[in-house]
């Protein structure tokens, strides 16, 4: 050891040699060593989707390894972006809770949160490098390599985590509230282990107390929702069954590595590239030209620039930060109020979210087996009537706005600006005529889109900054980790729910009910309300999906129609104040106090549930150009 090294608070100490500035240093180069190379895996993973969509249909001549290719990519992608979505605070997590309680008692509960992932961690990692290695005795039929290249990305990104989470914790200035967090999160899996006993004979009474009592503890404690999933799986697993936890990691890998999910990290790239391109900002500035003379006229220009938006980007983040920089500053200068912009912005949020290509959309596609250009094709029209039920409620708002200092766009600068945002809305139209045509899978499609927007960025909106490249690249890795990890750790825990045989006693009770279809639609509608506002849209989808789909099925519904019902339902939580994430993030990308959205918000979602309503009833909506 350096016999000049002397610790923080010794006199004389430099700075460079203090333990906090050591950890800060690690901790800064790993993150870097983490985000270059999950950068370089959303790269790769273009130039593999692209390479393969152009082989086989320019040239006729597919590769018969690409998607054994793209998969090994995308689980090191996922691992990879998870860890750097822990580093930088990005997993999901319910903060309304937390919000509420003395900044002391928030800031302890977050500490909580990372020694709580980190304790899932520590008990994964050993049975993610038993199925590593397992996994080496398979053979890649068209690569012909052992599979455990794929499968180490498990065991290879728990770890990272682990250290990630170890230098957070490290970070913190106080190592009492780190020491008491620790031997909190020590006790309270001290004293459910010491409960096993009792546990082996209450029979599906511990799906309760681990699916909903020890889920439902962690996420409002502001454990992000992936470890919360993952604790409450691992916990009924080692302390009610025999099953090997290696199983755990089977069905996570399982989960993540659907290939329908590899558009997940590409259209969140996708939605990144158009706001950064000028897209968003023309298309916006093409229906505000038409409708900016209206009473209430740039309201409805959100509502349809959001629908545009969501059939390009398939993220909500990315549609209202791609929206709000260009209309809210307009807006309040013509007198809205922001609680009411926030409010809209949020509700056209819920809208949306069957506008292809959802990720949504693409989750019900992998977890359901439900056809995806189906999805794509049925979510329009539903949009389009809760678009227009929110329009009824703008329309009577702002019935008595004061016009009388904007002028209406002549027809020349209408037509310009349609001329100047044409190849932006296009967009969605290429995207889709490339699914319907056979061009790409819907999986691929997402490359073409890229290509397109890198097109038109450099070639026609001149707008194109290369420096925003790498910011652009991380994000999306970090955000389709978050992703990806929430579906692999619910799809483990979906699979834990149906061998406990919780699937059969669900559909014996849904099929039950008086009613038939109709009541299992509205018990349908009320239960995703719920989820949504919980647990976000994916891994509702992920855990409750395969469920729900095969009776709704039996009782007559068709299959496209019962997604965009439940897909809306959970859009209307998910928005819904006070316990709706999306709603919280309108208000961040807003930049609004939450509070002043609450009240007008309500006229909104009042009419989405109409809209919602008119869906679950009239099945045409969703099934009539099929």
């Amino acid at each position: 050891m350096d016999a000049n090294l002397v610790f923080a608070g010794e006199k004389g100490a430099s700075p460079l040699l203090r333990p906090q500035s050591l950890v800060a240093a690690v901790d800064q180069a790993l993150g870097f060593v983490v985000e270059i190379a999950a950068a370089t895996l959303v790269v790769a993973e273009v130039v593999v989707l692209l390479t393969g969509v152009t082989a086989r249909y320019v040239f006729d001549s597919p590769f018969v390894w690409s998607d054994e290719l793209a998969s090994m990519i995308f689980i090191w992608l996922a691992m990879l972006g998870a860890a750097v979505a822990l580093r930088r605070g990005e997993h999901m997590r319910m903060t309304a809770v937390a919000n509420k309680v003395s900044p002391k008692l928030r800031a302890f509960l977050d500490v909580v949160a990372v020694a709580a992932s980190l304790a899932f961690l520590i008990i994964l990692i050993e049975p993610a490098y038993d199925y590593a290695t397992e996994e080496a005795f398979v053979t890649m039929a068209a690569m012909d390599i052992s599979n455990a290249w794929r499968a180490a990305a498990l065991p290879v990104g728990a770890g990272l985590m682990i250290v990630t989470a170890l230098l957070r914790l490290a970070r913190i200035g106080s190592w009492r509230m780190v020491l008491a967090a620790v031997a909190t999160v020590v006790g309270v899996m001290g004293a459910v282990v010491l409960m096993q006993p009792i546990f082996q004979g209450l029979g599906n009474i511990n799906l309760v107390i681990f699916f909903i009592g020890i889920v439902g503890i962690s996420v409002f404690s502001g454990v992000p929702i992936a470890f919360s999933f993952g604790i409450a799986t691992l916990g009924y697993l080692t302390l009610t069954t025999r099953v090997p936890l290696m199983v755990v990691v089977g069905r996570m890998d399982e989960g993540m590595s659907h290939l329908i999910l590899l558009a997940v990290p590409l259209f969140v790239f996708l939605g990144q590239l158009i706001e950064m391109t000028g897209m968003a900002k023309v298309m916006v500035a093409f229906l505000a030209s038409l409708l900016g003379h209206v009473r209430g006229g740039l309201s409805y220009v959100l509502v349809g620039a959001m629908y545009l938006v969501s059939g390009i980007s398939g993220a909500k983040a990315a549609d209202m930060a791609a929206i709000t920089p260009v209309l809210f500053p307009e807006m309040i200068k013509r007198g809205a109020k922001p609680g009411d912009l926030v409010a809209l912005l949020a509700a056209t949020g819920a809208q949306t979210e069957t506008i292809p290509p959802s990720l949504v959309l693409l989750t019900i596609g992998a977890v359901t087996g439900v056809s995806i250009a189906d999805l794509f094709t049925g979510g329009m029209l539903p949009g389009i009537v809760l678009g227009l039920t929110l329009c009824t409620v703008v329309h009577w708002r702002y019935r008595h706005e004061d016009l009388s200092q904007v002028k209406k766009a002549k027809p020349s600068a209408i037509l310009s600006s349609a001329m100047i945002a044409f190849p932006a809305i296009a967009l969605p139209f290429v995207i889709r005529f490339a699914v319907v045509k056979g061009v790409a899978t819907a999986t691929e499609v997402s490359t073409i889109g890229i290509v397109y927007s890198i097109i038109m960025g450099l070639c026609i909106y001149r707008q194109f900054d290369w420096r925003r490249l790498k910011p652009m690249l991380i994000e999306t890795a970090a955000l389709s980790g978050a992703i990806l990890l929430i579906i692999g750790a619910a799809t483990s825990m979906a699979w834990s729910l149906t061998q406990s045989g919780f699937s059969r006693d669900l559909a014996a009770a849904m099929a039950a009910l008086p009613g038939g279809k109709f009541t299992f639609m509205a018990v349908s509608i009320l239960a995703f309300m719920v989820l949504g506002s919980v647990l976000e849209g994916i891994p509702s989808i992920v855990l409750f999906g395969p469920l729900l789909f095969p009776i709704a099925r039996a009782v007559g519904i068709n299959e496209v129609h019962y997604s965009m019902v439940v897909i809306l339902a959970m859009g209307l939580g998910l928005f819904s104040p006070p316990f709706g994430v999306g709603y919280y993030c309108a208000t961040a990308i807003g930049q609004v106090s939450p509070d002043e959205g609450i009240k007008p918000i309500i006229g909104y979602m009042i009419a989405l549930l109409i809209g919602l309503i008119l869906v679950a009833a009239i099945p045409w909506i969703s099934i009539g150009f099929l």
